[in-house]
């Protein structure tokens, strides 16, 4: 079997004491060094030393916790991880495959291994405790004594007793280097083959479809073998499995259930695994296997410690998490609490939160497993929670089912047909968020109505009570969001988020908390408004609604249609959005008629005004491609004009310090070149970044220059909400950081693969996948549509970024909208896009033609021609001046100009 130095789990590592300088798989940088240790600190005398032993998850929840609480710095927290990195977050592993940057998976902020209290020792596997010295030793004969000792050791990958599990292309499922052995595994069989790679994951359970995915990500075929009667037996029941596995078939995942694996037989011609005999006598040819049949905890230490042991593993702990030897603590997949192992994050986190309060002179007891599930597979939505089998003696169940829809949803109801026991969610898991929380609450009405498709009898309104859990994940209640707005004074959802944590994990509960936050808002007086401004009562998608539906083409008709009473002639809020939204639904040159006294300055004079007055001049290059011939024509301009010239990251030149009254010159001699405006000055497509691709480059897959060249010109002249950016790369090592762009595309074998709602700036963020191995006819489609309901429907001035995280129910919801028509409206969309197309022209071309136009651009109302080589321009900061001897020299018999902070005319 092909594995990592050993297998590891969600909190835990795997032993490689010499790797420790190693960088993450498939980046080209070193996480952190093997020892990240600070000074000792000198302020606090003599803290209490603490050895975590495990650098998981939860093991940096537990750092995390303790640093935040423990202000008089009483403790000093050691942290021995056997993986050669610091913590990442492995539930998200999938994405690995997706073209995610491995570094995308550290765990919190990278600032908390560079505290005095705190030191990070990666790739030194724990190898002996002893509980006399109260000392640890690790492989490399290092030896750390402690006060207090946490086991955050985690679980490895069970591997079942299957003749041939040691084959070559046999593979577990838990760490960064297991992945990277298998996407290495099935790239190298993809080149080699003529036919797709042939791939299978024994084990039908959560993170058994997760790898089925990882695997088509890969461009492999994918069959998953379950021995039960169902997929993901321990979450849902046989209904909801059957409709599961409908839509993981829709995928192109072959599925089969009640097929008992025998053996692994090696290929003759490879060695490696070739085929799967099973049980009933069938068979299955195969390349690659990938084992997902459950975790054991890893609990060699507590019992060679001598600590108590559970029935089926795992350190034996109270409720307190602490083990029968004083000052030694377990959490996580290790710790058998309640009777039991758990192998989920959240009562993991809640673990560690319990022994921080300990070590802090608390008396937290463990609150029990919240074993909600939800699966994130793109196209499969799933969530279970509480007795999702009805195992409760008295319990009923609500049942409500679509086969065609593949949609499946049962609640479980305690004998009063009121409180909410549990429930399975397939196919549509957006009541879950709302749900969750209601566990072991009374429904208000009809609990059937929970289940109905939108637009049914409705739901009626949850009010949740301060103690319902929001984020399982942090551990946050309804009652502290609304502590939030009510006492912490927040009123947007990123400062709940950065007050409570809520939502800053899987991010599932974001709707809910945004909606307790919104609630909240309103309930204590403060007005939640979403108009525009003052002279529009309507938001801006609903103001562009309104002029959409009723057809009007310029800001008279807007303001008489929808205006307020005092809207008059508009502010510099509501101008340029009417504009904005004009130019899509209504499309016209910037400065026509009334549409020039609506622009922002940059859009107004179509260049980028810098700090010192003068402008950027920025022809368009898609996709980064340039003829010698085109270079030569730039360089010549910036030359005769002076100009200062950069290359920027949208891979264009820039040329900077044009006078406004040289802007026309410039770019006639640009547009008779054959290049056109690059829109460097609007809230509109900027570029579209793209690596060399299948073209130049021996690992690229797909042409990505081809492609981006085709977008950027096809988004041209796009006006948005704000600026959007592109990128196209042609391999998933992601040379054009496609997935920090608002729209982002990744070849694939099989396709692309398009992330959206990524950004840099301020506050920089990775898009998120919405739909993998398009065709390109597909991903054009997909990214007309996205955009375009972007532009409908974000607020003024909001990133694609925050319309994503914003938007309920969040890039699932927006992926049913683009990709699955669930709001009726992708044609209105295609259509849109088809005008933009039909309409565009080049600004700058339009403007060279049209005398009236032109007049925008002189320095001077009674100047001369601009071009008059007797006149001497002279530019200076502060007030206006004579001209000196010099410059009349310099200018002969003419006039001579003055540029200043005032301009006027000496003569």
């Amino acid at each position: 079997m092909n594995t990592s130095p050993s297998q590891t789990q969600p909190d835990g590592g795997s032993a490689d004491p010499d790797v420790a300088a190693r960088p993450l798989a498939g980046s080209t940088a070193a996480a952190l060094p093997a020892e990240v240790a600070a000074p000792a600190a000198s302020q606090v005398s003599a803290p209490q030393r603490v050895v975590v032993v495990g650098g998981g998850m939860v093991a940096q929840r537990f750092v995390e916790a303790l640093r935040d609480r423990d202000d008089a710095g009483r403790h000093h927290v050691t942290v021995l991880a056997e993986e050669p990195r610091a913590p990442y977050d492995r539930v998200a592993l999938t994405s690995y495959f997706s073209g995610r940057d491995p570094e995308a998976l550290a765990l919190g902020d990278p600032a908390l291994w560079q505290d005095p209290l705190v030191r990070l020792v990666r790739g030194d596997a724990v190898t002996r405790v002893d509980r006399d010295a109260r000392t640890v030793m690790t492989a490399s004969g290092r030896t750390f004594p402690y006060d207090e000792l946490v086991l955050a050791t985690g679980s490895d990958a069970a591997v079942p007793p299957i003749e041939g599990n040691d084959l070559p292309g046999v593979f577990v499922y838990r760490t960064i280097d297991d992945v990277a052995a298998l996407r290495g595994w099935v790239e190298e069989r993809a080149a080699a083959a003529s036919r797709p790679v042939r791939g299978a994951v024994i084990g039908g359970g959560l993170l058994g479809l997760e790898a089925a995915g990882a695997l088509k990500a890969l461009g492999a075929q994918a069959t998953v073998v379950q021995f039960g009667t169902h997929l993901m037996s321990a979450q849902v029941d046989l209904g909801g499995g059957e409709a599961l596995r409908r839509l993981i078939n829709s995928l192109g995942v072959a599925v089969r259930v009640n097929t008992a694996t025998q053996r692994m037989r090696p290929s003759r011609r490879t060695g490696a695994v070739g085929r799967l005999d099973f049980a009933d006598g069938g068979r299955l040819d195969v390349d690659v296997v990938v084992l997902a049949t459950g975790v054991r905890p890893r609990d060699e230490l507590g019992r060679a410690m001598g600590l108590e042991i559970g029935a089926r593993g795992g350190v034996v702990v109270d409720d307190a998490c602490r083990t029968a030897v004083q000052n030694v603590w377990a959490i996580g997949e290790v710790a058998c609490i309640q009777g039991a192992c758990i192998g989920l994050v959240a009562p993991g986190y809640a673990m560690a939160e319990v022994v921080v309060d300990r070590l802090l002179g608390g008396a937290a007891t463990f609150p029990g497993a919240d074993t909600a599930t939800k699966l994130k597979l793109a196209g499969v939505d799933v969530a279970s929670w509480g007795d999702a089998f009805g195992s409760t003696p008295g319990s009923m169940e609500v049942v409500w089912a679509d086969p065609v829809g593949g949609v499946y949803k049962k609640l479980v109801l305690a004998d009063d047909a009121r409180t909410l026991l549990g429930g399975v969610l397939v196919g549509d898991a957006t009541a879950y968020a709302s749900l969750r929380p209601m566990l072991g609450r009374a429904l208000p009405g009809d609990p059937a109505a929970f289940l109905l498709p939108e637009g049914g009898a409705g739901a009626p309104e949850l009010e949740l009570p301060d103690d319902a859990g929001v984020c399982s994940c942090n551990n946050v209640s309804a009652g502290t969001v609304r502590a939030a707005v009510t006492e912490h004074g927040c009123t947007d959802l990123a400062g709940v988020k950065a007050c409570t944590r809520a939502g800053t994990s899987c991010g599932s509960c974001l709707p809910l908390v945004k909606k307790l936050m919104t609630a909240e808002l309103a309930r204590s007086g403060v007005e939640v408004s979403n108009a525009l401004c003052e002279h529009f009562d309507l938001s801006r998608a609903q103001l562009y609604d309104a002029v959409r539906v009723a057809g009007l083409t310029s800001f008279s008709e807007v303001v008489a249609r929808f205006g307020t009473a005092e809207a008059g002639r508009g502010c510099d809020i509501c101008k340029p959005v009417v504009a904005s939204i004009l130019s899509t639904v209504a499309p016209a040159h910037v400065l026509d008629g009334e549409r020039a006294t609506l622009q922002d300055t940059n859009d107004h004079v179509m260049a980028n005004m810098q700090k010192d007055g003068t402008y950027s001049v920025v022809p368009r290059i898609p996709g980064g491609e340039i003829t010698p011939e085109g270079l030569l024509v730039i360089g010549q301009v910036a030359k005769d004009f002076g100009l200062y010239t950069k290359i920027t990251g949208g891979q264009r030149i820039d040329m900077f310090g044009a006078r406004i009254d040289q802007l026309p010159g410039i770019w006639q001699r640009l547009v008779d070149a054959g290049f056109e405006s690059g829109h460097a000055y609007g809230k509109s497509l900027r570029t579209v970044k793209s690596c060399v691709g299948s073209t130049w480059c021996r690992f690229g897959v797909q042409d990505s220059v081809g492609l981006a060249v085709d977008l950027e010109l096809r988004y041209r002249g796009l006006r948005s909400p704000h600026k959007i950016k592109l990128g196209v790369s042609g391999c998933a090592r992601e040379c054009a950081e496609a997935r920090g762009k608002d729209v982002g595309v990744i070849a694939t074998d099989n396709g692309w693969n398009v992330y959206v709602g990524g950004n840099g700036g301020f506050t920089p963020k990775h898009a998120v996948l919405l739909a993998e191995d398009l065709s390109t006819e597909e991903l054009v489609r997909t990214i007309d549509r996205f955009l375009m309901y972007y532009i409908r429907t974000a607020d003024r001035l909001q990133r694609t970024a925050a319309w994503v995280a914003d938007y309920e129910g969040g890039v699932d919801a927006i992926r049913a909208v683009v990709l699955e028509d669930s709001l009726g409206i992708c044609a209105d969309l295609d259509a849109a896009m088809v005008l933009h197309l039909e309409t565009y022209e080049d600004e700058w071309a339009a403007t060279l033609a049209d005398p009236d136009k032109l007049r925008h651009f002189r320095s001077f109302v009674n100047a001369p021609d601009e071009h008059d080589r007797t006149l001497a321009y002279v530019a200076e900061r502060g007030q206006a001046r004579p001209a000196t001897a010099a410059e009349r020299a310099g200018a002969g018999a003419g006039p001579v100009l003055v540029a200043g902070t005032t301009l006027e005319v000496r003569s």
